[in-house]
């Protein structure tokens, strides 16, 4: 009896300890964790303006995944209601064509970074009160490129196709891009400082590509590239 006495004792120790707390108006939260950027990519025909060939039926481009450190602030409106900034350390992807049309198979384009900030307007289903605390977001993303890089295999064909003697220097430019961002995830509350988030999100990313040469001018262009990735994220927060 005293054994049960004490097992009983323990859990109901334990019960009170893991009692959820809701959130409330002011509190603020930061989680981090990785955050896994697939691109879902699709993109018009590529053109090769500087040799006269419009958009060529069947050619694309593709984006790769890839890892980063992730990062969330929320501030919270009401047990159920909060803003949400994601942030994160820059993405970096590598880019490839698909030129089997014209027989010369997936060479690499290049690679580009980029920083993907998002503010989301986030809602606590069922209210926060519970230790599992689902929630559904939406919001505007802006996604900024930089240091794109032209690989060396598209500037040796790029120099092949145009005649020249050897590889020809590429520079490339993606523009910026504001699309809307939606969030599905969850709390799971550890006490009261303390919870794991697992989240995913859409996020509608389009993009124009201009890859240039000094002499030659516009070389390769892809007026539309929607790169439109799913973000999965695995977080572990702390609520100040």
């Amino acid at each position: 009896m005293k054994h049960v006495l004490t097992a009983i004792a323990l859990a109901t120790t334990a019960m009170t300890a893991t009692q959820a707390v809701a959130y409330e108006p002011g509190d603020f939260f930061v989680r981090g964790g990785f955050a896994i950027v697939s691109p879902d990519s699709d993109s018009d025909a590529i053109a090769i303006p500087a040799l006269d060939i419009g958009p060529i039926d069947g050619t694309s481009v593709e984006v790769d995944d890839n890892t980063q450190l992730g990062l969330t602030l929320t501030y919270m409106l009401s047990d159920s209601f909060g803003v949400e900034l994601l942030a994160s350390t820059p993405f970096t992807h590598d880019i490839t064509a698909d030129l089997t049309p014209i027989g010369r198979g997936n060479p690499p384009v290049g690679e580009t970074t980029h920083l993907p900030p998002t503010l989301s307007a986030v809602w606590y289903l069922m209210g926060s009160s519970e230790q599992v605390k689902p929630y559904l977001g939406a919001g505007i993303n802006y996604t900024i490129f930089f240091d794109e890089e032209v690989s060396s295999e598209l500037e040796a064909l790029t120099g092949e196709l145009a005649g020249a003697a050897g590889p020809v220097p590429l520079d490339m430019d993606l523009d910026d891009s504001l699309g809307l961002a939606l969030t599905a995830g969850f709390d799971y509350e550890l006490n009261e400082s303390w919870h794991m988030n697992a989240t995913i999100r859409w996020v509608d990313i389009s993009t124009k590509a201009n890859i240039t040469n000094p002499d030659l001018g516009s070389v390769i262009t892809v007026d539309n590239i929607d790169i439109d990735p799913w973000v999965y994220q695995l977080n572990i927060g702390y609520k100040f």
